[in-house]
């Protein structure tokens, strides 16, 4: 068995030399070992399985302060794994006789499945050792004993039936109206405190975070915000969050309106169903009344008239905000209906709005992985190095080199390419996660041709060297020169935007100038129709909009609530809008009379009445944030016409789409439809299975004779 540096290794595995080791052929697998250090250094260790060959075991110590830092009550239990390994202590020194320090480097994942049975194993140690040119630069000394290069046969210690048995933790369960009333407690809690920002007189609620605590009115961040000590309370909580976040991925706004809807659907079947009803019945009942209710919606939604709709719709989704109204209209105005808008934070304390070179991508993440903010699900960068290509990367050989250079450079690192899959992405992934690599990657988009073409676009905006695998050129020979950068780079499971460097600006007009004349010389209807596609990612460009403060916390708010505004405008573009308030779903619930009656069997019906009642909700909600009696705004409402409403703003009953308090036909949809959705299947529920939870240990006794 030998030992060798990792970076050999490699080495030896990509240009397949039996120098030390097997042909690369006779590798089962490469299984990534555990991290043996401390926040002072360590080393990694890699386990190599071959075929047909017996185990043994082994690992490097780096140097001899390394061993001291991490202490010999650590190391000991990995000289004698397997009973098979003694090492002492390897120093490694450079030409010049310098003691030199591991470092990190990028982690080489080979994907493999490992089998059971036999084989022999050598354990690979991740460090790159600083002025290491290769194995002549090092002088070192090994000493390993008669042990180590025995053969230990486990054929013969063990039977293959032996086999490890991981036990589940303990766990406490609830059935029937246990369990329910579980649930109802945890969707209480959550959704009160949703609630109480509902409407333009809701109230903001500060949440204990990291550092400064945040002050938020946007209700799918509070509910993700919440855990509940009590796990079956806290299994409730979590329904409603998702009810918020899928509104939230759907539609952008809305949360708060959803999770008070599911909140109301889901206390009322919970009521039906303890007292006899059927709940699979109950639950067909709700989604059967749900889908009419939609086609009711889409049938009395009107479309988006002009620039005093978008400024209603933003205004009224930041919290009656109308300076951020005003700025998305703004930039609407600027960039089209079909543009891209991105939001940044301002050095000043205004909000602007300005108009940079730049396109939108329909290609999201290869990898969710990549993404660096958790609560949005998206990856940011700035100041991004980007590689196009044409190509499709499988192998760590093709992108370990331009890694390696990115990774000096401390610039973080787009991928476009055909696609990335295998050994290379498991690199990407695995070093992203380490932190060592600060990188993303995407799939180019379209197809032939025309994938080229806006390969080729993209290059321009962000100034790259395209590397076309028609020109022959080699991702694994790229360098820095020829990749392009990003001022930002915004990515989502679904688009990338990118906001180009402003050194890009006369290419892409030069661009712009080229795909025009070939559309001028095409008959084609489809080539028409993508030039003119192209034409308008390259010159609509990016509106940004650069939110400003006084502080930190009201910095954070703000773009939440800007956040809210910028969804709602694109949601209304794309559904048409309907009266705000709540008053679009208190005049659905006139229209479910009409709908039950369709229904035969009578749990069905009492489905279709649990909708018509939990409709009211959200605008009762509204009404009482602003301290007004709800069941009296809600009977008012429902006499009215479709378009009249209660404003708390101003407390007054009025026609709510000529004074601008509306909302998008998307955004109510989309409540409505993830609301029933999960409370059918919370009614549907008799059982909780939860984690239960561990006794606390108790604190040691003080000695006696102390003063504590």
């Amino acid at each position: 068995m030998q030992v060798f540096l990792r970076d050999e290794f490699l080495h030896h595995l990509s240009q397949c030399q039996p120098l030390f080791l097997p042909q690369v052929d006779q590798v089962e697998a490469v299984l990534e070992g555990e991290v043996i250090g401390s926040k002072h250094g360590g080393f990694q260790r890699y386990l190599i399985k071959w075929r047909d060959r017996p185990i043994s075991d082994a690992t490097w110590v780096l140097d001899e302060e390394l061993h001291r830092i991490i202490g010999p009550d650590i190391l000991e239990p990995q000289y004698h794994s397997h009973n098979s390994t003694e090492l002492s202590s390897f120093q490694p020194r450079g030409n010049d006789g310098d003691r030199i320090r591991p470092k990190l480097m990028l982690v080489a994942v080979v994907e493999a499945t490992l089998a059971c049975g036999t084989g022999a194993c050598a354990v690979v140690v991740d460090a790159v050792l600083e002025g290491h040119a290769g194995r002549g630069s090092l002088r070192g000394k090994r000493v390993v004993s008669q042990l180590q290069r025995q053969r230990v046969n486990y054929n013969n210690r063990r039977s293959s039936s032996s086999r490890l048995v991981v036990r589940a933790a303990a766990k406490d369960i609830a059935f029937d109206q246990a369990s329910r009333a579980a649930l109802q407690a945890g969707i209480d809690k959550l959704a009160d405190a949703v609630g109480l920002t509902l409407g333009p007189r809701g109230r903001n609620v500060v949440l204990d975070e990291f550092g400064t605590p945040k002050v938020v009115n946007d209700g799918v961040t509070i509910a993700r915000a919440i855990e509940l000590p009590d796990a079956m309370e806290n299994a409730g909580a979590a329904l409603i969050r998702e009810v918020a976040s899928k509104t939230n991925d759907s539609a952008g706004d809305g949360t708060t309106t959803a999770s008070v809807l599911a909140r109301e659907i889901i206390k009322l079947g919970l009521l039906n169903v303890t007292s006899g009803a059927n709940p699979v019945s109950i639950k067909k009942g709700i989604d059967k009344t749900v889908q009419g209710l939609i086609v009711e919606l889409e049938k009395r939604a009107r479309p988006v008239k002009g620039r005093e709709d978008i400024k209603a719709i933003a205004s009224i989704s930041a919290g009656n905000d109308e300076i951020i109204g005003t700025m998305i209209a703004d930039a609407i105005d600027k960039v089209g209906p079909d543009g891209v808008l991105s939001i940044e934070s301002s050095s000043s304390f205004e909000t602007t709005v300005d108009v940079e070179e730049g396109m939108e991508i329909d290609r999201g993440y290869i990898s969710p992985q990549f993404v660096t903010n958790p609560e949005k699900l998206i990856v940011e960068f700035e100041n991004a190095r980007v590689l196009v290509t044409d190509q499709k990367i499988s192998s760590i050989k093709d992108i370990i080199p331009l890694l390696e250079k990115t990774t000096q450079l401390r610039a973080p690192l787009l991928i476009i390419a055909e696609d990335i899959t295998g050994e290379a992405l498991a690199t990407l992934v695995v070093n992203k996660l380490r932190g060592i690599l600060n990188v993303a990657a995407i799939k180019a988009p379209g197809f032939g041709e025309r994938r080229k073409a806006l390969l080729q676009d993209i290059a321009i905006v962000t100034g790259a060297e395209f590397q076309a695998s028609d020109l022959g050129l080699v991702i694994e020979n790229t360098t820095v020169e020829q990749l392009g950068l990003a001022r930002k780079v915004t990515i989502s499971k679904d688009s990338t935007t990118i906001i180009a460097d402003s050194a890009s600006k006369d290419e892409i007009q030069a661009r712009i100038s080229q795909i025009k004349k070939e559309l001028s010389e095409t008959d084609s209807v489809y080539d028409t129709e993508k030039l003119a596609e192209r034409i308008a990612k390259l010159s609509g460009g990016v509106a940004v909009i650069k939110v400003g403060a006084a502080t930190e916390t009201e910095l954070e708010d703000r773009k939440l609530r800007v956040e809210d505004a910028k969804n709602a405008t694109f949601a209304a573009i794309e559904e048409g809008i309907v009266p705000g308030g709540g008053a679009a779903l208190v005049h659905l619930s006139t229209c479910v009379p009409a709908i039950k009656e369709t229904l035969v069997d009578a749990d069905e019906r009492l489905g279709a009445d649990i909708v018509q009642k939990a409709l009211v909700a959200p605008a009762a909600l509204i009404a009482q944030n602003a301290g007004v009696e709800g069941e009296v705004v809600v009977d008012k409402i429902k006499a009215s016409e479709w378009e009249v409403g209660y404003n708390a703003m101003i407390d007054k009953y009025e026609n709510l789409v000529e004074s601008g308090v509306i909302d998008p036909a998307k955004v109510t949809r989309c409540a409505l439809q993830n609301s029933a959705s999960v409370a059918g299947m919370v009614l549907t529920t008799q059982a909780i299975v939860v984690e239960k939870p561990k006794p606390k240990t108790p604190m040691a006794a003080p000695p006696q004779g102390l003063t504590v």
